[in-house]
């Protein structure tokens, strides 16, 4: 009879085992929710009048400019993501892992827009070259440049909310 358990309890550890390892794992993704860091305005270049105010997130760490909008559903229309770099040089973005379309502002380091990229699709790998000298990129909604006739010249500023602990 303890024969009989001891077998009868391998056997069902056995199975515990092997019923465990033949289970898919999934991993859930966290949801990523927008931040409100700043707030930035777009000016026309001729006239100065204002193209559009945002709220924005600020990418300046080497992890926040890796993963960006990554993992996002969407986004208001009246929020992007302003990535702040140190240098300026030209820039390549890509849109791994942002599920929504985006248009993508390369601006240099006096905050004038130098090209944009319209449209970049989600999940897309390619390469979205700035062209162009840049020292920020701003994140956008897919549209808003043609929405806001935005063109090469017009200009930026940011406030960044400094946050008190």
């Amino acid at each position: 009879m303890r024969i009989f358990k001891i077998l009868l309890l391998s056997c069902f550890a056995l199975s515990t085992i092997v019923a465990c390892k033949s289970e898919p794992k999934t991993v859930k993704q966290a949801k990523v929710t927008f931040s409100k860091e700043g707030e930035l305005t777009l000016y026309k270049s001729d006239s100065d009048t204002i193209i559009a105010k945002l709220d924005i997130e600020i990418a300046k760490t080497d992890f926040e400019i890796q993963t960006g909008l990554m993992y996002r559903d969407s986004m208001k229309e009246n929020q992007g993501m302003l990535f702040v770099f140190n240098e300026i040089r030209e820039r390549n973005f890509y849109m791994k892992n942002t599920r929504f379309p985006l248009d993508l502002i390369f601006l240099d380091h006096n905050k004038k827009v130098v090209s944009f990229q319209e449209n970049a699709q989600p999940l897309d790998e390619r390469s979205l070259p700035s062209n162009a000298l840049a020292q920020f990129v701003l994140e956008v909604n897919a549209g808003l440049c043609e929405k806001w006739f935005l063109e090469v010249g017009d200009t930026m500023d940011y406030f960044e909310y400094k946050l008190v602990r």
